[in-house]
Order: C-alpha cells, then sequence, then structure tokens
C-alpha cells in the first residue's frame, strides 16, 4: 500500500486540475451537510455533486444548503447514480465518496496527489478503523472473501475492494461501462481497473461509524449475495477460459467418481448393470468437453471485447502529471 504523499497539490501540475467529488445519496439529510462541508475545505477548487437517488428526508434542501450542485437520479440503486453521474460530469479528476459521512475527507488531497505524481487511472481508499460498529466483523470478513476471490482471479493490486471512497483519472471514468444498479458497482471498479491493466494506487485512510441519525442503506446479505453474483458473471464474461475449465473439471471429476466402479465390474464381469450411470457419467464427460470447447471459443471473443475496451480507454487523455 502506498503511502500518502506530504506534497502540495500545486506542485504536482503546472495548473489545477478539474475536479469533480461525485457524492451519491439516499435519505442522507443528516450527514450531507458536513460532507460537503469537509470536502470543500480539502478541496477548495472542487465541485461538489451530490446526486440524490430518491431520497423522502430532506437531503436534496440540505445539500443545497450546504453548497453542493444538486442533481437525480430516479433510477434506484448506487450504480444507476454512478452511470448517470459519470456520464453527465465533465472534469479531468473524479473523486468518489459516500454521503454518510464515515470517510475522512482530509484523505482527498493525498489521493489526489498520489494519482497525479505517478500517472494512475484509480486510487482506492483502504479503510482503515478500530471502530467495531463501523465496520462490523461480518463486513470485514465478506470483503476479505470477496476481495480475495477478485485478486486470486484478477491480480492482487487492491487490499479493499469494497471502499467506497476512490479517485478516477477521466479516461477511468469515460472507459467504464457501468453496468451495475447497486453497491456491486465497486466490484465493477475494481475489476475494469485490473482486467485492463490500469495504473492503480491505494492510500490507507480512516474509516468511522455514521452520525447520529443515518441509518446504512446496505443488506448485508442480499448485497453480498448480489455482489458475489457479479464477481461470478464477471469472471465468465473476462476469463471465460478459466471458468469454463473449472466448470468442465468439476463434470470431468463427477463423471469419473460415477462412471469408475461401473467400468471397474465391466471389466471384472463383462456386465453393465447400471446402465443408467453409465449414461449419466458418459453425459457429464461430453458436457464437460462441451464446456472446455465454449471456453476456447468464448476466449477468443472476450480478447477481441478487451482490445476494444483498451482502445477506448487510450483513445482518452491521460491525466496531468508533474511536469
Amino acid at each position: 500500500m502506498t503511502p500518502p504523499s506530504a506534497s502540495p497539490l500545486s506542485r504536482l501540475a503546472g495548473r489545477a486540475p478539474r475536479i469533480a467529488v461525485i457524492v451519491p445519496c439516499y435519505n442522507e439529510a443528516v450527514a450531507i451537510p458536513k460532507v460537503v462541508a469537509d470536502f470543500r475545505a480539502a478541496l477548495p477548487d472542487a465541485a461538489i455533486y451530490v446526486y440524490d437517488n430518491n431520497s423522502r428526508d430532506g437531503t436534496v434542501a440540505a445539500a443545497r444548503a450546504a453548497g453542493a450542485i444538486v442533481r437525480r437520479e430516479t433510477l434506484q440503486g448506487k450504480g444507476n447514480v454512478i452511470r448517470r453521474a459519470f456520464a453527465d460530469v465533465d472534469a479531468e479528476l473524479y473523486v468518489l465518496v459516500d454521503g454518510d459521512d464515515t470517510y475522512d475527507a482530509a484523505a482527498a488531497p493525498a489521493m489526489v496527489e498520489l494519482l497525479l505524481r505517478d500517472g494512475l487511472d484509480m486510487v482506492n481508499g483502504a479503510r482503515v478503523t478500530d471502530i467495531a460498529k463501523a465496520y462490523r466483523p461480518g463486513h470485514r470478513l465478506g470483503n476479505l472473501v470477496l476481495t480475495g476471490m477478485v485478486r486470486a482471479v484478477f491480480g492482487d493490486r487492491i487490499s479493499d475492494m469494497l471502499s467506497g471512497y476512490r479517485v478516477f483519472s477521466r479516461r477511468f471514468v469515460k472507459s467504464f461501462p457501468a453496468l451495475a444498479g447497486g453497491f456491486e458497482t465497486e466490484t465493477e471498479f475494481t475489476v475494469h481497473a485490473l482486467d485492463l491493466r490500469m495504473p492503480v494506487g491505494e492510500v490507507a485512510t480512516a474509516y468511522r461509524d455514521r452520525p447520529a441519525g443515518s441509518v446504512s442503506k446496505l443488506r448485508t446479505y442480499s448485497d453480498g449475495a448480489r455482489i458475489l453474483r457479479t464477481i461470478v458473471v464477471l469472471v465468465k464474461e473476462e476469463r471465460p477460459l478459466q471458468f469454463f475449465a473449472i466448470c468442465g473439471l468439476v463434470l470431468l471429476a463427477a463423471a469419473i467418481l460415477l462412471g469408475a466402479p461401473v467400468v471397474a465390474e465391466f471389466l471384472h464381469t463383462g456386465l453393465v448393470p447400471r446402465l443408467p450411470t453409465a449414461v449419466l457419467a458418459m453425459g457429464l464427460v461430453l458436457i464437460a468437453a462441451l464446456s472446455f470447447a465454449c471456453g476456447l471459443v468464448l476466449d477468443s471473443v472476450a480478447r477481441g471485447r478487451k482490445e476494444v475496451k483498451r482502445l477506448a480507454y487510450l483513445a482518452i487523455p491521460a491525466p496531468p502529471t508533474a511536469p
């Protein structure tokens, strides 16, 4: 994990880059004024966009009173908000943060500086906290398991895949497909960066509990299941040979387990008394072979899609860097 830089932002580029802070919000009237104020103090030249997602508690009025640019997205879910914001907001650097006041705005300049200094496309804010209520053991374990799965397949350059605090370059944002509808969008961020081998970094950031009166929108089990499903789908889409090879090996192992006793009995007696089992084992072998063949074909298709995405990514200028 890269330590934060102590150098001022103004030393990293000949001019101040245009920065947009994007804050997805749903019923965060209690927390949003402080979030806007903190990021205005941390990044005084940035434009702060609060994207309201059908709030019913006065979030819009509170955000406007705090001085934020307020926009709305009626399709429910964080992923839908991200899709709209990334399409509509024009900037050179994008800071994405949740509107619940759990992330430290003071870390934003260091994250921006790291991205500019090293010419990165994404800087992830890895959460660090001793507050059990802020980062419950179950959530921590789930994050470790899900992050570990992505690291095993796509590379181990990110330690906190589900963090809601990130800084992006323009070419990341404008080449990001944004297909997710909910909290699984963080998984898409990570896989998009790792699969295209973008330069990424990570900064340890303080993480705290929500303010009194603010309620978490995360549904532990259902959202965890959706994230797991997203990982499986992304592995299938981006690593089809691995995915279908594993499926084929599982099917082949089941076929051997079922068919070995039948073959042994046939060699011993010349009879096949368990014909349905023999037919099932043969069917599993054929499906396993088909799975391997599908993996080979789809791997070529995925390679072509990756080339197109890479060219779209390269068509957008890189972030400004220090002279």
